[in-house]
C-alpha cells in the first residue's frame, strides 16, 4: 500500500526506535527513583529528551515543558486547568470554529460546568482574522485557543497576530501545535503562553507529548487534571513513560535538523500530485489556504463524487476523509462545515497527507489511481442519472 494519512499519524522513524529499544529492557527503571543508578539513568534520559524539546520551540527552561499522553491531553489540561484555576477572576473561553475536537469538546465540557465559550468563525481558506478573535474577548475571559496548524486542511494561522490581540487584552493564548511541530517553524516567541505537543505526528511513538506552559509572572495557573504524585511541577502525575519520551526527544530533533529540507521536498510532491490532479480531472477544488498551509496536506474536493466511496475503491492507497478522532462519527467534517462549503462539497472531499516516506513515484501512483477511480464513478453516476431520466 501507499500510505498518504500522514496527518492521522506517521511511522516512528528506525532512528527513534533505535534509541528508545534500550529503556525497554536493559535501562528500565522508574525516573522518580532517587536512590539507585536505574533512577538516576531514567532520570537522565528524560531530562535530554525535555532539553531537546524545549530547545525546539525556544523555550528557555526545559522545565517548562509538561509530559502528558499526547496533545488531547494537553489540550485538555490547558483548557480545563485554566479555566477552572481563574473561575473567579473570569468564566469565558474563546476558540476557533475549526479546531481539533479535544479543544472544542473541552470548552463545551466547560459551558456545562458554567463557564461561556464562543467559537471565532473562519474564513473560506480556513484562516481566521485576528480582529475577529479580539472582538470575542469580553473582560471576563480567561483563554483564548487558536490551533497553529490545522490537520485537515493544511492551514497555518496568524498565530503571532492572535498573541497580540490576546496580550493586548491581558488574555492568555493556547495554540495546539501537534500538527505543526516538526513541519514549519514553532517558536513560543511567537506569543503563546501554552503550546500543546505531540509526538506520534513527527515520526515518534504513540502515547506520550507535551504541554509547554509559558514561566515568569502573571503565573500561568493551571488546576490538574489527575491527581495522585508530584511528577511534572504536579501538573501530571503518573510514572513516566521514560522510552517513549526519549522517543518524542529524539523525533523532535530530526524533525526539526530536517524540517527545511523535508519541507521543500513534499512542497514540490505537493504541487506535483495537485497539478496532475487538475490537469486530468475537471471540478477538483482545494480547500484550505493556497500557500499558508503544511507543506505535506492536500485537502480536496472532486464535484461530483462521495468521498466515502472513492476511499473504498482506492484500496491499495491509506487516504481518509478527515481527522481520524472523527472518523467514525457520521456528522460531517466540522472543519469543512465551518469553511462554508455546501453538504455535497462536504461530503466529496479527501484529506492526502504526505510524508518523510512518499516518494515520487508513489505521488504519480497515487495521481494515477485517482484520477482512473474518479472518472469511474462520475461515468456511474452520468448513467445512473441517465436511467433515471429515461425512466
Amino acid at each position: 500500500m501507499i500510505y498518504l494519512d500522514h496527518h492521522a499519524t506517521t511511522p516512528t522513524d528506525p532512528r527513534v526506535l533505535e534509541a528508545m529499544l534500550p529503556y525497554f529492557d536493559r535501562e528500565f527503571g522508574n525516573a522518580a527513583s532517587r536512590t539507585h543508578a536505574y533512577g538516576w539513568r531514567a532520570e537522565a534520559a528524560v531530562a535530554v529528551a525535555r532539553e531537546a524539546i524545549a530547545r525546539a520551540i525556544g523555550a528557555g527552561d526545559a522545565r517548562e515543558i509538561v509530559f502528558t499522553s499526547g496533545a488531547t491531553e494537553s489540550n485538555n489540561l490547558a483548557l480545563l486547568g485554566v479555566a477552572r484555576a481563574g473561575r473567579s477572576r473570569g468564566d469565558h473561553v474563546v476558540t476557533l470554529a475549526t479546531e481539533h475536537s479535544s479543544v472544542l469538546e473541552p470548552c463545551q465540557a466547560l459551558v456545562r460546568e458554567g463557564f461561556t465559550a464562543t467559537v471565532v468563525p473562519v474564513g473560506r481558506d480556513g484562516r481566521v482574522d485576528p480582529a475577529a478573535v479580539a472582538a470575542a474577548v469580553t473582560p471576563r475571559t480567561l483563554l483564548v485557543s487558536g490551533g497553529w496548524a490545522n490537520g485537515e486542511i493544511g492551514t497555518l494561522q496568524p498565530i503571532d497576530a492572535i498573541a497580540r490581540a490576546c496580550h493586548e487584552r491581558g488574555v492568555l493564548l493556547h495554540s495546539d501545535a501537534a500538527q505543526a511541530l516538526g513541519k514549519v517553524p514553532v517558536h513560543v516567541a511567537a506569543g503563546v503562553d501554552l503550546l500543546s505537543l505531540s509526538a506520534h505526528k513527527l515520526y515518534g511513538p504513540k502515547g506520550v507529548g507535551a504541554l509547554w506552559v509559558r514561566p515568569g509572572r502573571p503565573r500561568v495557573r493551571i488546576e490538574p487534571l489527575f491527581f495522585g504524585g508530584g511528577h511534572e511541577n504536579g501538573l501530571r502525575p503518573g510514572t513516566l513513560p521514560v522510552a517513549l519520551i526519549v522517543g518524542f526527544g529524539r523525533a523532535v530533533e530530526i524533525a526539526v535538523a530536517e524540517r527545511e529540507v523535508e519541507a521543500a521536498r513534499l512542497l514540490g510532491l505537493r504541487e506535483r500530485l495537485l497539478e496532475r490532479l487538475r490537469d486530468a480531472l475537471s471540478g477538483v477544488s482545494l480547500n484550505g489556504h493556497a500557500s499558508e498551509r503544511l507543506p505535506g496536506n492536500l485537502s480536496l474536493g472532486f464535484e461530483g463524487i462521495e468521498a466515502d466511496a472513492l476511499l473504498a475503491s482506492l484500496h491499495d492507497i491509506a487516504l481518509s476523509t478527515g481527522s481520524a478522532c472523527s472518523s467514525a462519527r457520521p456528522e460531517p467534517s466540522h472543519v469543512l462545515v465551518a469553511l462554508g462549503l455546501p453538504d455535497a462539497a462536504v461530503r466529496s472531499c479527501v484529506r492526502i497527507g504526505l510524508g518523510r516516506g512518499t516518494t515520487t513515484e508513489q505521488v504519480d501512483i497515487a495521481a494515477e489511481r485517482i484520477v482512473a477511480e474518479v472518472r469511474l464513478q462520475r461515468a456511474a453516476r452520468s448513467s445512473a442519472v441517465r436511467a433515471r431520466s429515461g425512466a
